[in-house]
């Protein structure tokens, strides 16, 4: 596998950095005293407000995404999202009121909402397919380097004065630059995916790319895979749908899975519990700088976790991770839940240690089994003609769910306590049972042979044969 394969990758990957950064940051942002006392102290309702506001704006960034995506390209559609995040994030960072700080997280949210759901595309449409788990896993591994880097920044700012607003400009103002260093890298040094490029009828183009990023084939192995992708591809291109009815109609199946499993991460409740960590450590008798270095702890967790994740997406493959992950999380909420009832507000100091840990297991088990995952798994089941689309569609119910759950966060957690984790109980378990039944295996495949998995048309570049994918009986005719 080529190096530099890997270091396009992790390039692309800043745009998920984004996300996971803003993410991770608005945690302890917020919940800095010298925060509260210049927004004119926000009530629950606003502080969650400021993480629901964001998420809505990453809902318009999933949108974009099926609108322009393929229209632009990978490249250009993630150029097009640094220059609206870096507006977004000087106006965070210069803001002087609460509206000013809303706007600016809008805006930042429609970048990271867009720039989510294209990375994994272009990292997994660069991939050898022996490495995709690696090289496509890396996008969402970096959402987790963000959200690492944030919280520990996070915690460092929370020993600046509290007189100053220092203490939440500077970890906000440090997202400016990725931005800026993924745009003219996506200008002079990343490729475009040759994927896209034929699917733009520039062949040559493709070709000349695919053997620059596949320099681990050559002579008839470079010739005979890029001529079975572009077969492939040109095949689905001659037959495209040219609306999301349309999709639904022909690619049910791709499509309904590729939705579901972005809707399943948000229910497991995985940013809720990133978003209000930090009130879930005061109810525990957690607070000041001792609660950031829990949530810098927590990031830490998740990013080591990750580690191990993309190397067994390759080595296990997606749904094994996928349907285990859901049920440990699932065992891991109602330990949460019984733990936080029991000794959440009590002078029990080890029971309040094992109700800490609960939550140290969720960011394990979620960043072993679904992190990178379920990003990856979303856009590998889906024909490149569709995938900018029904990504964005699935990014779409990602952020909607994100919001409704955020939104009612803090008057959840204030108002029925633990018995909120219960809702994510029920959730996971239906998402494990689906993934167990009907979610097909990925690992190993082209992304176009992947198409047979779900019974549809696989074309053979020897011969420009078709072969009908599933169980029904193998057709051969000539095209």
């Amino acid at each position: 596998m080529q190096g530099y394969v890997i270091i396009l990758a992790v390039f692309a990957g800043l745009g998920s950095f984004l996300f996971g950064y803003d993410t991770g940051i608005i945690t302890t942002s917020t919940a800095h005293q010298s925060f509260k006392t210049y927004m004119g102290k926000p009530n629950a309702a606003a502080t969650g407000a400021i993480v629901s506001t964001y998420i809505a704006g990453e809902a318009i960034g999933a949108i974009s995404q099926s609108l322009f995506g393929d229209t632009l390209g990978r490249k250009r559609f993630m150029q097009l999202m640094c220059i609206v995040a870096t507006i977004g994030t000087v106006i965070q960072t210069a803001a002087q009121n609460y509206p000013m700080f809303l706007v600016g997280r809008i805006l930042t949210g429609v970048a990271v909402g867009g720039l989510i759901g294209t990375v994994p595309i272009y990292n997994s449409e660069i991939s050898p397919p022996a490495n995709r788990g690696l090289i496509g896993g890396l996008s969402g591994y970096m959402i987790g380097v963000g959200g690492f880097i944030a919280n520990w920044v996070g915690f460092a700012c929370g020993y600046a004065p509290a007189t100053t607003s220092f203490q939440w400009r500077f970890p906000l103002a440090l997202q400016i630059p990725p931005g800026i260093i993924l745009f003219f890298g996506l200008q002079f040094f990343l490729p475009e995916s040759p994927r896209w490029l034929i699917t733009s009828s520039r062949d040559n183009e493709a070709r000349e790319v695919f053997a620059q990023i596949r320099g681990d084939l050559s002579g008839t192995d470079l010739d005979k895979e890029f001529d079975g992708m572009r077969e492939q591809i040109l095949y689905e291109k001659a037959t495209e749908v040219k609306s999301l009815s349309e999709a639904w109609a022909k690619y049910k199946k791709r499509v309904l899975i590729s939705v579901a499993v972005q809707t399943m991460t948000s229910l497991t409740g995985v940013n809720v519990i990133g978003y209000y960590q930090t009130t879930l450590y005061t109810k525990l008798g957690i607070t000041d700088h001792t609660a950031f270095l829990m949530v810098g702890i927590y990031g830490s967790v998740g990013i080591i976790m990750n580690i191990f994740s993309i190397y067994f997406l390759d080595r296990f493959g997606r749904v094994k991770l996928l349907s285990w992950g859901m049920t440990g999380l699932c065992v891991d909420l109602i330990y949460c839940a019984v733990m936080t009832r029991y000794f959440a507000g009590s002078t029990n100091s080890v029971g309040k240690g094992f109700a800490l840990l609960g939550i140290y297991l969720f960011t394990t088990i979620y960043y072993l089994g679904l992190n990178s995952t379920t990003w990856l798994y979303g856009v590998e089941v889906l024909p490149v003609s569709l995938r900018s689309r029904v990504v964005g569609v699935s990014s779409l119910s990602h952020f909607v769910w994100n919001v409704a759950l955020t939104e009612a966060g803090p008057s959840a957690f204030a108002n029925i306590g633990a018995n909120f984790y219960y809702v994510f109980v029920g959730t996971t378990f239906l998402s494990a049972i689906a993934i167990f039944l009907y979610f097909p295996e990925t690992k190993g495949k082209t992304l176009e042979e992947i198409a047979a998995a779900f019974g549809d048309d696989l074309v053979h570049a020897e011969g420009a044969s078709i072969h009908k994918g599933g169980d029904d009986e193998r057709l051969e005719t000539t095209v």
